[in-house]
């Protein structure tokens, strides 16, 4: 899950948790928003551990050299 989707199932989440009061029957809107939230928090920390274990590692190893013969002109005839 990217980082973006997590961040809107939080935000979601917390408007359904805090600032809806309506009420419906047979299901608790609170009760959806802090699934959502745990939903996008466990995405958030799934989205960051993926980013850091597939992040280049820099500084690691030593400069790859690559050597190439000198440039020569071509003969002009």
């Amino acid at each position: 899950m990217p980082l973006g989707t997590s961040i809107f199932l939080i935000a979601v989440g917390a408007i359904l948790r805090y600032a809806v009061t309506a009420s419906v029957s047979g299901i608790s809107i609170t009760t959806v928003g802090l699934i959502l939230i745990i939903v996008g928090v466990i995405g958030l920390v799934l989205s960051i551990i993926y980013m850091f274990a597939w992040a280049p590692r820099r500084g690691v190893g030593g400069e790859r050299v690559v050597e190439r013969d000198a440039y020569r002109e071509p003969p002009v005839y």
